[in-house]
């Protein structure tokens, strides 16, 4: 494995996850603004790896595989976090589902590789803003307060159950679009069992 620039930036944003959990549990009175620079600073490394690993020509297996993961550990730790102080019904919810969404989706992608049609469930425009309202949403809720009279963490609820519907409408859009491919595999483990019957 060659470690290029953009793979290290994977890493980094990795071995970012306990500083960040570290800072979240500190009783100081920045370890909040802290936290969400944390993040802040792994959410910009996932943005500039990929930019840089394709401007450099450096793109690799191995990083396509690891930038994701990178960035649902971050996400889901950081969600984790944020139940634990606001253990609300719909907030909860909404952690579940986004969280719930990513593992779905990967796996899903998993599944049409195998299957040789992975480019049925690329990254699609809505998963985008997705992504831009989530990051925002947890980026002002680790933060934890308002900031020149701007009321961030409301801003930041209402951002991360928009993210939730978000993330709904696109696990949807993936699915539909991997629907006939699912539905051929289905027919064919079908025909296969009905051949080794007779």
């Amino acid at each position: 494995m060659q470690m290029t620039f953009p793979m290290i930036l994977t890493l980094l944003r990795i071995a970012l996850i306990p500083v960040m959990v570290l800072f979240f549990y500190l009783p100081y009175s920045w370890s909040a603004f802290a936290t969400a620079a944390v993040f802040i600073l792994a959410a910009v490394t996932d943005w500039l790896d990929g930019y840089l690993a394709r401007r450099m020509g450096l793109l690799s297996s191995f990083g396509a595989f690891l930038d994701p993961v990178a960035d649902k550990l971050m996400v889901a730790t950081a969600l984790v976090l944020l139940v634990q102080r606001n253990p609300q019904v719909i907030f909860t919810l909404s952690a579940a589902i986004i969280i719930g969404r990513e593992i779905a989706i990967s796996a899903l992608r998993e599944w049409m590789a195998e299957m040789g049609k992975r480019g049925h469930v690329q990254v699609s425009g809505l998963g985008k803003i997705k992504t831009i309202f989530q990051m925002t949403a947890i980026s002002f809720l680790l933060l934890e307060q308002d900031l020149f009279g701007i009321p961030i963490v409301l801003i930041g609820l209402v951002l991360l159950y928009l993210a939730a519907v978000l993330t709904l409408w696109s696990m949807w859009v993936y699915l539909h679009a991997a629907w006939p491919t699912i539905i051929e595999a289905q027919k064919t483990s079908g025909n296969d069992g009905l051949s080794q019957d007779n």
